[in-house]
């Protein structure tokens, strides 16, 4: 208990903190963006195939995976600080035995490592910044920690250029921005998530996370939604371009860039949207309009201009998945369960962006002509009704607790 009471009296500039932990993600997505391409080429070139390659790019999101049930009692004991500062040590170093020794299982155990990494400093912040935050503005911060990520993850794949210069360029440029990043952690001083000592105690984990599904179940799904769409634009579409003589210049220089680049236009200003009108119809709104975006692609794929435009169209429309769930899960669960929201999301997220490309995969062999359109539609579509079902329930629930009352 006393470190509880101790850090009541000392508290953080919220200014500060803030911007220190947006960058935290900043960081964290700097590095996420630049592994997937640096490393895939680096394998391409050493004629590993591109399914061996898949795999070793899937150690990331399997990583997320296995820690996501163990962040959460570290996080409530020693509190964010501690679990931030072990994330950025162990990407930091990670980073740096990349390019020392280039063998495929050594390179998956490493990626599993900064999956694992990665996700101890994403949601210690994503915590951190939603339980600071009032209600009124969290849709709001929230946009800007995803946009802080989508720049990181942008910024990344230009990283690629620099293996022509060096291989461990990358490498030491990624870690010395772990470096300094740590820096600035040092200076913030340790806080606790809510502590509700009673709810904590006689919950145990199974029984939270039917608690968080009872209450959020639809909050969750977009960080699958968002993890599926990335993980396919990124990991199928290349080879989609391929097999239907799409230019491949064309999409890694132009395509996928206009996903991310309109995903961060567009961050802020749907999260001040939702503060005024509500996520559920903002979040419902962007899926029903992304979907008519997917759909409308496989039928002019053979414009290019036409294609990129819709491609920014859905990015901008899309790619506020992530940050926006988390702040509609933040709306809908008490605090002292939000932990449990934002790991269950975060295993989302990665079972997304491990389905995405396999699905897609399959689709691209069966289908061919179309097929990642397919894919992320049907996905999308099943999202539009999962969102109209949760708004039924909700519409029940009120009604019921009126006429209780």
């Amino acid at each position: 208990m006393t470190n509880q009471t101790i850090h009541h009296h000392s508290k953080n500039n919220p200014v500060y903190r803030y911007w220190v932990l947006v960058g935290m993600v900043l960081i964290a997505g700097f590095s996420q963006g630049m592994l997937l391409p640096v490393l895939a080429v680096m394998l391409e070139s050493s004629g590993v195939s591109s399914a061996a390659n898949g795999l070793n790019a899937a150690a990331l999101y399997i990583g997320i995976i296995l820690i996501s049930p163990f962040i959460e009692k570290p996080v409530r004991k020693y509190g964010y600080k501690p679990v931030i500062i072990l994330g950025l040590v162990m990407v930091g170093i990670s980073l740096l035995l990349f390019p020392i020794w280039q063998a495929f299982w050594f390179w998956f155990t490493l990626r599993l490592i900064v999956g694992i990494a990665d996700n101890l400093i994403h949601f210690s912040t994503q915590i951190w910044i939603s339980t600071t935050s009032t209600p009124e503005r969290r849709g709001r911060q929230l946009s800007l920690y995803g946009l802080a990520f989508g720049m990181g993850f942008g910024v990344g794949p230009m990283m690629t250029r620099l293996l022509d210069i060096n291989e461990y360029l990358p490498f030491i440029v990624a870690s010395v921005a772990s470096v300094i990043a740590l820096g600035f952690m040092l200076f913030l001083k340790n806080e606790w998530p809510d502590n509700d000592f009673e709810t904590a105690s006689q919950l145990n984990t199974i029984a939270r996370y039917k608690k968080v599904i009872k209450l959020a179940w639809f909050a969750l799904l977009p960080g699958f939604c968002y993890g599926y769409i990335e993980a396919s634009l990124h990991g199928n579409y290349p080879v989609y371009a391929l097999r239907t003589g799409i230019d491949l210049q064309f999409v890694t220089m132009f395509l996928l860039p206009s996903f991310v680049f309109g995903s961060l236009v567009t961050q802020l200003p749907l999260g001040i949207l939702s503060d005024k009108i509500g996520r559920s119809r903002v979040l419902i709104g962007l899926i029903s309009l992304g979907l008519v975006c997917f759909f409308t692609m496989s039928f002019i794929e053979h414009s290019q201009s036409i294609l990129l435009s819709l491609f920014i169209i859905a990015g901008m429309l899309l790619g506020s998945l992530f940050s926006l769930g988390i702040a509609y899960l933040a709306d809908l669960v008490p605090a002292n369960l939000l932990p449990t929201g934002t790991v269950m999301t975060a295993v989302l997220f990665g079972v997304g962006s491990m389905t995405g490309p396999i699905v897609g995969g399959f689709l691209i062999e069966l289908v061919g002509q179309g097929a990642i359109y397919y894919s992320i539609s049907a996905m999308l579509a099943a999202m539009l009704a999962a969102g109209l079902l949760f708004q039924l329930q909700l519409k029940k629930q009120t009604k019921s607790e009126e006429n209780a009352a």
